[in-house]
């Protein structure tokens, strides 16, 4: 069994994100979903984010680091949008990581360390048409990831919707969410 956690987006620990954790514990995964939010949810994207920005995204990072304290080191770290700045971040910087899902997200590297940890295998998802996720950057420090890293794989699915892995948003879509599972399952089954 591989420990695995996720980090939810700037909507909050959603039952969508909480379904995603059930269907990795389903497929016989030790998994845990921090909230970093204190409980807090978000009807909408735009609310999230203003609530993100009000608490601060260093503290957000902090508290990603803190609610893992506990766990091992050999950790999968998954990150839906914002929940990208904390898996990325412990993906790149906490010892005896396994592994690293960024979803509707991917910074630059070089955010968090001069570069990506050669041993540390590397998935990002996105939509191929979402603004947040294709004009805000991303695809770009996704590509760049890939083609700097050996074991680091984007995986683009067409649509424009972002957080479409949550099932408890208007933006899920279930073929989607269904291959990004699959990949998932398979890059952490041979860990």
């Amino acid at each position: 069994m591989v420990q695995v956690v996720i980090f939810h987006h700037a909507q909050g620990l959603t039952a969508g994100v909480q379904r995603f954790a059930q269907e990795l514990r389903d497929g016989g995964h030790v998994v845990d979903a921090p909230d970093l939010y204190d409980g807090n949810t978000f009807d909408s994207l735009d609310d999230g984010v203003a609530y993100a920005q009000k608490i601060g995204f260093g503290v957000i990072a902090q508290r990603g680091k803190e609610s893992v304290a506990h766990l091992p080191d050999q950790a999968v770290y998954i990150g839906f949008s914002l929940g990208v700045v904390p898996a990325q971040s412990l993906a790149q910087t906490r010892p005896g990581t396994l592994g690293a899902v960024l979803c509707d997200a991917c910074m630059p590297v070089t955010e968090f360390s001069a570069e990506w940890p050669a041993d540390v295998p590397a998935q990002v998802h996105g939509m191929d048409a979402d603004d947040w996720f294709v004009a805000g950057g991303d695809l770009d420090a996704a590509k760049d990831l890939e083609q700097s890293v050996d074991n680091a794989q984007l995986f683009l699915y067409p649509g424009n919707r972002h957080l479409f892995a949550d099932s408890s948003l208007s933006s899920y879509d279930e073929a989607a969410t269904r291959l990004l599972l699959q990949r998932v399952n398979r890059m952490i089954d041979t860990l």
